[in-house]
């Protein structure tokens, strides 16, 4: 790896020996990828994926403390993942008890750390930071140092940032050090796709189920996608948070950081089809396999026709217009149903500052009507403990249901359980 003399000098120790170290790791783990060099972070801001309390994590918070100490501070503010706790969010006793005295005892303490190192405010928590209430947008070309797996694949995608897929602390590393090894997705080369996935639905395909689909069958490898433009239109509000959705189903069912859209995402609306590799697989999905697909879905419930006790609607977190247009579906499936309130307790989970924009609109107050509970908790790390993993939890999210035990319905089929109850809509 070639270093500038720069990056030759904080090695050596020219900035003290824990950012010689940081610096270390990042050149260690750059040649893992036979990256050729460690270019800058240009990006605003940056977003750190651990954000969660956890009792396990005391080397994190040993490391953080050394860092603090002695003034590795981030070189940029950033964001973090979401909080794991909300009071407001429904729980039992003993779950109560797991999750303030077991799992995320630590949360408080962590939080303070996370501001000594640079926080963007005491609520910058949310898997979605590029949404505009939060302030974390990335600029096109944009060199970012993130790791959450939704959030990576947006900037590249549809923000046309440039950010490979990171693991968890090397983030922060390269926010603190402002370099990141050069390989993948900082390459023109790394960007350009070699599946062609081409769209033959007869209706608009679910952005979950998609997603799902083209990461289980691409793995981590760039897919330039066809046929989607028909449904899409314009890179207008729906298409962002469908390409939101979709994204982060295809990054967590497979390991996708970037696809292109032919006539939406902006790399593909510069650049075209020359975007493809030579070589590229081709890939059709239309009803059937989309079909086959859902089909696949495991239901690990122990009683598999259990009624559901919870439903979580937003992972990764909602925008500010899905929670408006969901309020109006909601209101439209009680009045159809003959209900006031929905029949299963949901939980619709947005970041902090969209969640304040949405409360200054007569919706908030719509929804809560509902008996809709609007949070901004991150669903997964409720789900993630013994208790809350043997509840029969629905969600419309393709991620929670790979990485818990919450069962995967449509958006259409989640309304009609939460107004109308029954399964399929």
């Amino acid at each position: 790896m070639q270093l500038t003399q720069e990056q030759q000098n904080i090695l050596a120790g020219s900035r003290g020996e824990t950012m010689a170290k940081v610096m270390e790791t990042l050149v260690r783990y750059g040649e893992l990828y036979h990256a050729d060099a460690m270019i800058p972070v240009t990006g605003k801001y940056n977003h750190l994926v651990t954000s969660f309390g956890l009792k396990a994590l005391t080397p994190v918070y040993d490391l953080m403390d050394r860092l603090i100490a002695e003034g590795a501070v981030s070189g940029v503010k950033f964001s973090a993942d979401p909080r794991p706790l909300d009071k407001n969010v429904p729980s039992s006793f003993l779950q109560d008890v797991i999750f303030k005295h077991f799992m995320y005892s630590r949360q408080d303490f962590y939080e303070g750390q996370l501001q000594k190192l640079g926080l963007m405010d005491r609520d910058a928590f949310t898997c979605t930071c590029y949404m505009e209430e939060v302030g974390n947008t990335p600029k096109p070309g944009d060199v970012l140092s993130w790791s959450e797996s939704s959030a990576v694949v947006y900037a590249n995608s549809v923000l046309a940032a440039r950010c490979n897929r990171n693991s968890g602390i090397i983030d922060l590393m390269g926010a603190i050090c402002g370099f990141v090894p050069r390989f993948g997705l900082l390459t023109d080369e790394g960007r350009r796709a070699k599946w062609i996935v081409d769209i033959r639905t007869t209706k608009k395909p679910e952005a979950q189920l998609l997603g799902s689909a083209i990461g289980m069958k691409v793995m981590e490898d760039v897919p330039y996608i066809r046929g989607l433009d028909r449904w899409l239109g314009t890179l207008d509000e729906d298409a962002r948070a469908y390409l939101k959705d979709m994204g982060a189903a295809a990054a967590s069912n497979g390991a996708v950081g970037l696809y292109h859209v032919a006539g939406i995402t902006p790399e593909a609306v510069a650049q075209g089809e020359s975007l493809i590799l030579p070589d590229a697989q081709v890939y059709v999905i239309d009803d059937a396999e989309l079909e086959r697909v859902y089909n696949s879905y495991p239901v690990i419930w122990k009683k598999r026709e259990a009624k559901p006790k919870l439903c979580f609607m937003g992972c990764p977190h909602m925008s500010l217009h899905q929670l408006t247009e969901w309020t109006e579906r909601i209101e439209q499936g009680l009045k159809e149903a003959g209900n006031s309130r929905v029949v299963i307790p949901t939980v619709f989970t947005a970041a902090p500052a969209v969640i304040e924009r949405f409360n200054a609109t007569p919706y908030a107050e719509r929804l809560r009507k509902t008996g809709v509970i609007v949070s901004y908790i991150c669903p997964l790390m409720y789900m993630n403990n013994p208790l809350s993993e043997r509840m029969p939890v629905i969600t419309s999210s393709n991620k929670l249901r790979t990485y818990t035990s919450a069962r995967y319905y449509t958006d259409d089929e989640i309304l009609t359980q939460i107004t109308k109850g029954g399964d399929r809509a």
